[in-house]
């Protein structure tokens, strides 16, 4: 089935051009249609660099305004109605796409989403889900950082819609889902987490109970459900923690290593595919009615090209009427 995917090409640090990359390694990759939206003269002249774009199935949309990482989100938006990211968003609202992608400001998304598509049925509060490197494959963190406080009804809510996402992404029946608290012991942590384990433990959850930071990557529960402050915190320090590694081994192990690296330099390699968030593409905001995903700031045209093939496998397998069948469930 081909699928339509609406590309913010004004959002991210390298913005237009490595969206614009991206959106065409996915054109001649996959069938996906792919309509690019942003100032349309500088999409022209990045779509102009790559060979035989006229054959593409890309259709370049007219969004003048940009919203810059500086700036307040709500604001930016009213004064903005022509934003890239709030086009994008209106042409899933029309049906003209069946997904949005954008690398741009994460709060600017989440309120143009909210904006132009509404909550899902019974969501109080969509929420970023992201997968992250484990000893066993990957898991999912939700929420990643859209909701700074949360209610313990909101985390057994991230929980409903993470283990959509994981049957989804990670080809997982029956997912586990443990709420992230500085203890395995149901009653340690804030009354928030305390009162979100004792109603997860109700759910029609494969509740495991409590998971402690320490054992996030070792793949202990398919799901790890907290507020966005706490999980934008664990997912920054996960990625630096990685970076760093690979940068200490790298030079301790250099001046002791065959030029070719060997089978040390191979397993340096693996494990920088592992913990590449390039690799990941990008995080689906559960809970809106509609498909967004929210790419890093930083993405490659690597990254943008799977964040826009992720898209198009959730809107293959109708994930908002997932999300929403489990909800009422």
């Amino acid at each position: 089935m081909r699928v339509t995917i609406a590309v913010d090409a004004m959002g991210g640090d390298r913005a237009p051009d490595a969206i614009v990359a991206g959106a065409v390694f996915a054109a001649r990759a996959g069938d996906v249609d792919i309509r690019l939206v942003g100032d349309l003269v500088g999409l022209e002249t990045a779509l102009a660099s790559h060979r035989g774009p006229a054959g593409l199935p890309i259709t370049l949309v007219d969004a003048p305004d940009v919203i810059g990482m500086d700036e307040a989100p709500l604001a930016a938006l009213r004064r903005k109605p022509r934003a890239s990211i709030a086009v994008a968003c209106a042409d899933v609202a029309a049906g003209r796409a069946q997904a949005v992608v954008s690398a741009g400001h994460t709060g600017a998304t989440l309120i143009a989403a909210h904006a132009a598509l509404g909550r899902a049925p019974g969501v109080d509060r969509p929420a970023l889900a992201v997968l992250i490197p484990t000893e066993t494959g990957s898991s999912v963190l939700v929420d990643a950082g859209a909701n700074v406080e949360c209610r313990p009804e909101h985390l057994v809510q991230f929980g409903v819609m993470g283990s959509a996402y994981a049957r989804v992404a990670l080809g997982r029946e029956q997912p586990s889902v443990g709420v992230l608290s500085i203890g395995e012991e149901s009653d340690k942590g804030t009354d928030v987490v305390r009162e979100a384990h004792a109603r997860l433990a109700k759910a029609r959850l494969h509740f495991i109970g409590n998971v402690e930071a320490r054992a996030i990557f070792s793949g202990v529960a398919d799901v790890v459900v907290c507020d966005g402050f706490t999980g934008n915190v664990v997912l920054k320090v996960g990625e630096g923690l990685a970076e760093m590694f690979e940068r200490v081994v790298r030079r301790d192990l250099a001046a002791n290593t065959p030029e070719d690296g060997g089978p040390v330099d191979e397993a340096l390699r693996h494990f920088k595919r592992l913990v590449d968030a390039e690799s990941r593409g990008a995080a689906p905001l559960l809970g809106v009615n509609g498909l967004v995903l929210v790419a890093h700031g930083r993405s490659s045209p690597q990254a943008i090209r799977n964040a826009i093939e992720l898209a198009a496998t959730l809107a293959r397998a109708d994930f908002v009427h997932q999300i929403a069948t489990a909800l009422g469930a």
